[in-house]
């Protein structure tokens, strides 16, 4: 069967995992989340269900506050949706998540990353081209824990993705959703 190379709309989810704790002696890979990360998952998880924002494939850092947040969160959307842990995304700079993205299946239309800062701060930055003012200048302000930036770009495949070739169609925080 051939390929189809036939350009869509791909939607690609950037979510910083929810506010963590910072228990003694636990190393950064396993730190959890703490209360107010653990308010904050679930309120994302409800609004991305309301807009639709449903991925077809969550890529989540191995980190445990990563895990934790996306475990909150999908408990708020429609099953099945597939996850893959990748370690690929944990204490790495934007580029190296934009080369987990692109290698993504072009099958997959809508991809929810669940990572750590400065990267996925840096890589909304670096492919935001376009899009919702308002929205453009609050993310370049802050990109806060739980914040979740939603950019579209077109293209037939995940490897279109490139420096400011996407639009932002929402960037909402938690303290917006309580």
């Amino acid at each position: 069967m051939a390929e189809d190379h036939r350009a869509k709309t791909y939607r690609l989810m950037l979510l910083r995992h929810a506010k963590s704790a910072w228990p003694e002696g636990v190393p950064d890979h396993d730190r959890p989340l703490g209360d107010r990360g653990r308010k904050a998952a679930p309120l994302v998880g409800a609004y991305m269900e309301r807009k639709g924002l449903i991925p077809g494939l969550a890529l989540v850092s191995t980190a445990r506050r990563a895990r934790e947040t996306w475990a909150l969160v999908k408990d708020n959307l429609p099953p099945p949706i597939p996850a893959r842990e990748t370690r690929d995304i944990y204490e790495v700079a934007a580029p190296a998540i934009l080369t987990a993205i692109r290698a993504v299946d072009p099958a997959i239309g809508n991809l929810l990353v669940v990572g750590h800062n400065p990267g996925m701060e840096d890589l909304a930055h670096l492919i935001a081209g376009s899009g919702r003012q308002e929205a453009l200048a609050r993310m370049r302000e802050k990109f806060p824990t739980a914040a979740l930036a939603v950019f579209e770009f077109d293209g037939s495949s995940w490897e279109d993705l490139a420096s400011g070739g996407c639009r932002l169609v929402d960037f909402v925080t938690p303290r917006q959703l309580a």
